[in-house]
């Protein structure tokens, strides 16, 4: 177990923003983590719990206790003539899973290639790219409930997954603190390649594989997203509205060219860069914080911002294409403080 006190967490979030916590705790097993809930001083103090930080914007110093997960493991927990299913501990790197299972020919998470954050956090986020979302291929989930202490497996259908949401993320459940996610892959896959510009990728491959399938999608994203090593950001810093087909209808009159996705029975999801992109900010400065030049999706630290600054921006950005299109937009992105 390691702890740390008035620790620097710049190199735990993606934006680099130059906070500190009053206390860093890294766990290595179930044990340790058990050992953390019950202390008393865990208990009474406000407590956080972070992967890589790629989905958080810290406002300003956490004064309370940061914990994060050092529970590394990829192991096959069983696996049929069809299938194979993946134990992976929740601080494995979410890439370094997916290469894992390319590389074995398993299939059903090559179009998450490339995105950033830890294979815990993924599965509370429920990301998705490219027409997949990691609860596609969820089997159960392992927890510990902060509050009892208990662990506890869910299965798929009680983490209860929506567009980049969980069971996990509501705040009117009880905390729970992700150890290990089961997932379950194919040795015989479908290949899923119709979304975006994906297929259009794809066409300079000879052969559409697992292994070319996730280099497309690598190289779609370099293209479009900046790396956080070079430039801080969150990657897509707002979800994409759902809205009624009835009000995409109205809309479709005035903006003809509007692009959009079936997202279920009467509705329909519209790219939040799309929207962002009419109203004028991609590509524009606002002091230290910037709109990416190739999506507007993604706000970066152009160098000194702080938390504050970035929030600043991303509300009025939410002002902006509520005011145009009647559309509210919600962050993707966690704010901290």
């Amino acid at each position: 177990m390691r702890i740390e006190e008035n620790y620097s967490l710049e190199k735990h979030n993606t934006f680099h923003l130059p906070v500190k916590t009053r206390w860093f705790m890294e766990y290595t097993n179930e044990e340790e983590l058990g050992r953390i809930l019950r202390d008393e001083y865990f208990q009474e103090c406000l407590s956080l719990h972070i992967g890589c930080g790629s989905n958080l914007l810290f406002i300003n110093d956490f004064n309370g206790i940061i914990l994060h997960s050092a529970i590394r493991e990829i192991s096959v927990e069983r696996e049929s003539d069809e299938q194979v299913w993946l134990r992976v501990g929740a601080a494995e790197k979410w890439d370094d899973v997916v290469a894992y299972a390319v590389s074995k020919g398993w299939g059903g998470i090559e179009n998450l290639s490339h995105i950033p954050g830890e294979a815990g956090a993924a599965a509370v986020q429920n990301i998705g790219a490219y027409g997949v979302e990691i609860k596609d291929v969820i089997e159960s989930v392992e927890t510990y409930n902060q509050l009892t202490f208990e662990k506890r497996v869910f299965t798929n259908e009680e983490c209860e997954y929506g567009y980049r949401s969980s069971y996990f993320k509501n705040e009117h459940n009880d905390p729970y603190i992700v150890t290990y996610i089961i997932m379950r892959l194919d040795k015989h896959p479908v290949f899923s390649i119709n979304y975006g510009n994906l297929k259009e990728a794809l066409a300079k491959y000879p052969e559409i594989t697992l292994d070319a399938i996730r280099k497309a999608v690598i190289s779609i994203r370099r293209e479009k997203l900046p790396d956080p090593e070079e430039l801080g950001n969150a990657g897509s810093f707002f979800m994409n509205p759902v809205i009624l087909v009835t009000q995409f209808e109205v809309l479709k009159v005035k903006y003809p060219e509007i692009p959009s996705y079936p997202a279920g029975e009467g509705k329909i999801k519209v790219p939040a860069g799309w929207l962002i992109e009419q109203c004028g900010f991609k590509g524009k400065s606002h002091g230290p914080v910037g709109v990416y030049e190739k999506q507007a999706l993604v706000l970066v630290n152009l160098g000194e911002a702080r938390g504050h600054e970035i929030a600043l921006v991303a509300e009025s950005i939410r002002t902006a294409v509520k005011d145009r299109f009647g559309i509210e937009i919600m962050p993707e992105v966690k704010y901290v403080g």
